[in-house]
């Protein structure tokens, strides 16, 4: 696991030192309004409980009915794109299995939740604030 040492900004372990922040924007399939009421809790539950098994730091989670913005630390090991496509896959399982039948029945005909695609981009010490700042205000 890695540590934060007081008054330090940056990640450290035996023989690393690091501080990877993200900025990832996923978008539900043909925009439709579904991260609402029920199932947007549950997609955002589940989200923490993605990153926090993993041990990576959610520093903003926010967005409207069609997408959702995640500010985020990462150690070293963990890719974005992988960690998109786990996001995407079990966000969407446990949404469909529980929501299938009913809300999400009006809006898509077949097994989908998740766009093909994702936005994420590095974030730097100048302009985290400003990140963080434009997800809080989704």
């Amino acid at each position: 696991m890695y540590k934060k040492k007081r008054g330090q900004d940056y990640y450290t372990n035996r023989h690393s030192c690091f501080l990877l922040q993200y900025h990832l924007v996923l978008v539900t399939k043909y925009r439709k309004p579904v991260l609402k009421g029920e199932v947007k809790e549950l997609v955002y539950q589940i989200i923490r409980d993605i990153f926090k098994e993993k041990g990576l730091v959610i520093l903003e989670l926010n967005g409207e009915s069609d997408h959702i913005h995640i500010l985020y630390e990462a150690d070293p090991f963990t890719a974005p794109g992988m960690l998109a496509n786990v996001v995407k896959t079990k966000t969407s399982r446990f949404a469909r299995k529980k929501y299938g039948d009913t809300v999400l029945k009006d809006y898509y005909w077949k097994p989908l939740f998740w766009s093909d695609s994702y936005f994420v981009a590095t974030v730097s010490e100048n302009s985290l604030d400003n990140v963080r700042t434009y997800i809080k205000n989704q």
